[in-house]
């Protein structure tokens, strides 16, 4: 019962964030100077966006089957691409509850299902590292434009509210995570409980270490390059469909990339709201568009990608349906 008041807690929380976002991110939006750039789109740059998406999403399989095959020889592709579909429909309306829902069906008895989790751990801490690189490549070649906007909209906010408390936060972090681990090791044989838990930790710890247990790593980090190199086509492919934002470039699109997938760990269904505020205010301060072109820009590009998953999703959960009655 706790469990369940705690996940309906935690989906309500979120689901009001988005609302309160989605308010904040089209407030004050000229709805007819909306419609008149969507009459404008380029909608073969939008069919390019959709092949650069699902490219997309073949690389995460790829990438996601390069590190489940150490632990489960057996595994095939397809169940993957479906696994990964089928948790990407269910992340845009609970965020985060996808990841556990594709462990779910790619565990095997050879590989449980906290190793899976370890592996989307795994993918989880390259993703971080492939934003921070693309968002320092993209500050390094535009500094002076970029620069100042991050400093004064996304990293000045964030710090602010942390205030000086973010060394205090770290430090109790990390104290507790050095109690609690230190408390498993040592205890886990006496406490029930903690041997549990320390089961787990192992078992995520070997999902996570997949990666070093890979025969070839090529086809990992070509499929993580392969990811990262389809979004921003993505962004560019949006970019282009809007003739209002000709003047951009390959250099404006990185660096838009990188503040959509900044907005997306913001936890809020679909990420709703929180990209459409970020890309509006980016492409409204730095190139002095309209906010409704910029509303325009993340409207098209998020609502195309989310179309794209839901069909994707319904597909592959009719396959798996179909193979778990066969």
């Amino acid at each position: 019962m706790l469990k369940k008041a705690a996940n309906i807690a935690k989906y309500t929380l979120t689901t009001i964030l988005a609302v309160v976002l989605v308010w904040f991110a089209f407030r004050g939006v000229d709805w007819k100077a909306f419609w008149e750039g969507l009459q404008q789109t380029r909608w073969g740059w939008v069919a390019l966006y959709f092949a650069a998406a699902v490219l997309a999403l073949v690389f995460r399989t790829e990438r996601w089957y390069a590190l489940i095959k150490p632990l489960d020889p057996q595994v095939r592709r397809l169940p993957v691409w479906d696994a990964l579909n089928v948790g990407n429909l269910i992340s845009v309306v609970l965020p985060g509850a996808g990841e556990l829902v594709r462990c779910g069906y790619v565990s095997s008895r050879r590989m449980s299902f906290d190793k899976g989790l370890g592996t989307i751990m795994c993918e989880r801490v390259f993703d971080v590292l492939a934003v921070a690189a693309i968002l320092i490549a993209a500050l390094a070649l535009k500094w002076n434009t970029f620069a100042p906007f991050f400093a004064d909209n996304i990293w000045g906010p964030f710090y602010a509210r942390l205030g000086g408390s973010a060394v205090l936060i770290v430090v109790l972090t990390g104290v507790l995570l050095v109690g609690f681990f230190t408390a498993v090791v040592l205890l886990r044989r006496r406490v029930r409980l903690l041997g549990r838990i320390a089961g787990v930790l192992k078992g995520l710890g070997t999902g996570f270490a997949s990666v070093a247990r890979m025969e070839n790593k090529w086809p990992f980090l070509l499929s993580t390059v392969g990811i990262w190199a389809m979004y921003i086509a993505m962004m560019f492919c949006t970019i282009r469909a809007l003739p209002q934002l000709d003047a951009l470039g390959t250099v404006d699109a990185v660096f838009l990339s990188a503040v959509g997938n900044i907005a997306s760990v913001i936890p809020v269904p679909g990420g709703i709201g929180a990209y459409h505020y970020l890309v509006a205010l980016s492409i409204q301060s730095l190139y002095g568009a309209s906010w409704e072109t910029g509303i325009l820009l993340a409207t098209l590009g998020h609502e195309a990608h989310a179309i794209l998953i839901i069909l994707l999703g319904v597909i592959s959960y009719a396959h798996l349906s179909l193979r778990k009655k066969k």
